[in-house]
């Protein structure tokens, strides 16, 4: 079976709201092997949203539609349905039940616009809304759409992702033949293009059901590689060697072939070893310390953030001499060198990472242009700094991200050389 996606609001076309329901719903489908062709938002406009249902429908088997069902004029999803399939509505009384209890409980009376959350299109299977009022359904759309199936659900994302998980994976999972592994490959210091020309033998000879996808991101690029099929054991297989055969080729440029973040897995190699870690930023701003505080159990090896984004804070906190900065500028390996010297000194953690750089829009010049970072590593019982300048591309949000992924890189390879 294949699935195609359509997202109902204004919203969505307008820029409002980002469409988080449809990459939820991509990634619960592929877990019961119902891969996504298309995904599709369409306005709140009746004729627009029965032309995007019925070109679907024409092409996958299973489409599911999020929004336009509450009890507004602009949810118009149910009418639009209603002329689609030519069919009529009725009340569901266990959903009615349902929402005069949880309408009681608020202490509202019950209105016409609230009972339509109960009406629901003729001959469809009701999905229970346990977050909400409105109800969803799966329609089996007849001869006219070679028996396809359009879901129908609300856009609150709570909603769906219930309705998701209690009802249309289940229900689909049993109608499934087919089986998806998705691998992540995770990559850092590398290229897209230099990415593709390593591993291009490899992309020549996929096995059949298999492809790679490259994912640019402002922090470097990932590749996915999925593998669709009828038996299990063959897919796995068959995914596994492809990741295995980019593992041996590109080893060094990667660090995970899962779902995890660059902050984790260096956080996961300093809890392995019992180490601790202790950040100086300044053109960071405090990103590398967020990174690794959003990762849970980071209090183990996390120690200690400072940001010293002036030259005095610089001074004052770690001790940076004030010629060091006078001759060789905040942004200077010299400097960062002394940021994770001190750094390492005030926290006691086993490794201290300084950052300090222009970010931009402004502040660069012909020897230090916007984009210039200078990175240092300092390690404990150690005479030696590692340090580092980069020069990068991007605005100032794009090159704050990079420069804290250059820094969390370059732990990364530290720990992994020992």
């Amino acid at each position: 079976m294949r699935a195609e996606i359509v997202s109902v609001g204004d919203e969505l076309l307008k820029g409002q709201r980002v469409n988080t329901n449809a990459a939820f719903i991509s990634s619960a489908l592929a877990g019961i092997g119902v891969p996504v062709g298309r995904v599709v938002a369409c306005s709140d406009l009746e004729d627009e949203i029965i032309a995007a249902f019925a070109e679907s429908l024409e092409r996958a088997d299973i489409v599911l539609v999020t929004g336009g069902l509450g009890p507004t004029k602009d949810d118009r999803t149910k009418k639009a349905v209603q002329k689609l399939l030519e069919k009529g509505i009725e009340l569901h009384k266990d959903t009615y039940q349902n929402l005069v209890e949880r309408i009681k409980k608020r202490g509202q009376d019950m209105s016409a616009s609230l009972r339509d959350q109960a009406m629901v299109i003729e001959g469809s299977l009701v999905i229970p809304n346990t977050r909400g009022t409105a109800a969803g359904m799966i329609i089996p759309c007849g001869e006219r759409f070679h028996h396809h199936y359009l879901v129908l659900m609300p856009g609150v994302p709570s909603e769906m992702k219930a309705m998701m998980e209690l009802t249309v994976i289940p229900y689909f999972a049993a109608l499934s033949t087919t089986v998806i592994r998705h691998t992540p490959v995770k990559t850092l210091g590398i290229g897209e293009s230099m990415l593709a020309e390593m591993i291009v033998d490899i992309e020549d000879r996929l096995p059949e059901g298999t492809t790679l996808a490259y994912l640019p991101h402002a922090a470097g690029v990932s590749l996915m590689i999925s593998t669709l099929g009828c038996e299990r054991e063959a897919v796995d297989r068959d995914n596994r060697n492809v990741v295995d055969a980019i593992v041996q080729r590109a080893g060094k440029h990667i660090y995970a072939t899962s779902e995890v973040t660059l902050e984790e897995t260096v956080g996961q190699m300093l809890s392995a070893r019992g180490l601790t870690v202790a950040v100086a930023e300044s053109c960071t701003g405090g990103l590398i310390a967020s990174r690794f505080t959003d990762v849970p159990g980071s209090s183990s090896y996390f120690l200690q953030g400072f940001v010293v984004y002036s030259n005095q804070a610089k001074h004052s906190a770690l001790g940076v001499p004030e010629e060091t900065i006078k001759i060789f500028g905040a942004v200077s390996e010299e400097v960062a060198r002394a940021m994770a010297t001190g750094c390492l000194e005030k926290s006691g953690a086993d490794f201290a990472v300084s950052t300090t750089g222009i970010a931009g829009p402004s502040g660069g010049s012909p020897e230090k242009p916007v984009g210039t970072l200078c990175l240092a590593i300092a390690k404990k019982n150690s005479a030696d700094v590692l340090s580092r300048r980069l020069v990068m591309q991007g605005d100032r949000e794009q090159n704050k991200l990079r420069f804290s992924e250059a820094a969390l890189r370059e732990l990364w390879q530290c720990l992994r050389q020992g």
